[in-house]
């Protein structure tokens, strides 16, 4: 599904800090010592994308097909009239980027209208809901981190209802 590949990344002391402890003495000849490492590729087509559960709007894992254990990564694509599940997290602070369409989202009490390429912060606790009220798809990718579980089939009533305060396929007051 997915090629690991072996790359070569700077290994500079001081946690590859450029101003870190011992960062200049790593240097010899203006190049810094090497080590291997892997990555991951995805190709479009190999892509598995699934509704989701609630809502039913296609998405795809990138996190979990690349094997990324450090963070979660999802692709959304949100067709006209439709709707992420309006909720927060535990832990887990996401960034939203908008790669195309109109991106429409309410984060709290704010409702927020954004180009393509436009990106938003949201901290863990903070509700937040993506929603389609125009007439083309919208696709946003969305990382967040630290990885956090989110199969709403398996959560208890109460972790359902602190993650879900209107419930798990509330729409926005635009869609409903």
């Amino acid at each position: 599904m997915f090629a690991r590949v072996p790359l070569l990344e700077l290994n500079v002391p001081g946690r590859n800090s450029w101003f870190g402890a011992g960062a200049a003495g790593g240097r010899r000849g203006g190049r810094y010592p090497r080590r291997a490492m892997g990555y991951a590729v995805l190709a479009e087509a190999e892509a598995f994308w699934r509704p989701s559960n609630q809502m039913g709007v296609l998405n795809t894992d990138l996190a979990k097909q690349l094997g990324a254990a450090t963070l979660g990564a999802r692709l959304w694509r949100l067709r006209p009239g439709e709707a992420s599940t309006r909720h927060r997290h535990r832990r887990q602070d996401e960034l939203y980027v908008l790669l195309e369409g109109r991106g429409r989202v309410r984060i709290g009490h704010d409702l927020l209208t954004l180009e393509p390429l436009s990106a938003i912060y949201v901290e863990a606790e903070t509700i937040r809901q993506l929603f389609n009220d125009t007439d083309a798809d919208a696709l946003w990718l969305v990382v967040g981190a630290p990885p956090e579980a989110a199969n709403t089939l398996e959560m208890t009533p109460a972790q359902l209802a602190h993650l879900y305060p209107d419930g798990p396929q509330a729409l926005p007051p635009e869609l409903s």
